[in-house]
């Protein structure tokens, strides 16, 4: 129960349009993979790994390695390899906790998912988990500019018909929760694959077990905490 004593978040006192979800590590579990193709990367680059490893998450490929700057490294190139060994490795991907029963209870046209993958590991991802393909689907190549542009949330928003100031964005990294910011939307933090939480003052759960939602009688999508 939400404690009372305490002011209750906007995110759950509000009722909204749609919602707007990331993929890796907002609904679908794929740290075991990202962990072992990116690892290994690293250390062929010669790069801190640990240090690598926490401002990897939530950019896109090509995004990550020209970040990096290396002298001589084809980005393009290397993105090719780096996809390549994810849409081969789909061991250990699951879902977030709950994140499929949460699903069902949105209309089809109310929810939306943006990620910074391709299309292709988005998809088989998304299958190995068990999550379904929703309407909206904005992937890496659908944008010119990846997170923390707020630019893939704002084009799946105006998709499904709404503004993107009365979405809540469902995210696990600061890349996505910069953008959903920019966006003035509201924001939830999905904490399951962090083992410290994240330096973001928003409303967070660990999975959508500690959630729920309902469609009020105007139509307004309402988050409710167990």
């Amino acid at each position: 129960m939400t404690d009372l004593s305490t002011p209750m978040p906007a995110v759950l006192a509000h009722g909204h349009d749609a919602f707007l979800f990331d993929m890796d590590g907002t609904l679908v579990n794929s740290i075991a993979v990202v962990e072992r193709v990116w690892r290994d990367w690293a250390v062929a680059h010669g790069l801190d790994v640990e240090d690598f490893m926490r401002r990897l998450h939530g950019v896109r490929a090509i995004d990550v390695i020209r970040r990096e700057n290396l002298p001589g490294v084809d980005a393009e190139e290397q993105a090719a390899i780096i996809l390549q060994q994810e849409l081969d490795d789909v061991e250990g991907i699951v879902e977030i906790g709950g994140a499929v029963d949460f699903l069902r209870q949105l209309p089809d046209d109310r929810w939306a998912i943006v990620t910074s993958a391709p299309r292709a590991l988005a998809v088989k991802r998304m299958a190995a988990a068990g999550i379904p393909t929703p309407d909206v689907l904005i992937c890496g190549e659908d944008v010119a500019n990846g997170k923390p542009d707020p630019e893939g949330y704002d084009k799946a928003a105006r998709m499904l018909g709404f503004r993107p100031e009365n979405c809540v964005v469902f995210e696990d990294a600061p890349a996505g929760v910069e953008a959903a910011r920019t966006l003035r939307a509201g924001v939830v933090v999905i904490t399951e694959t962090h083992e410290t939480p994240l330096a973001i003052d928003e409303f967070s759960t660990p999975d959508y077990r500690g959630i729920t939602v309902a469609v009020t009688p105007a139509g307004d999508l309402q988050l409710r905490h167990r």
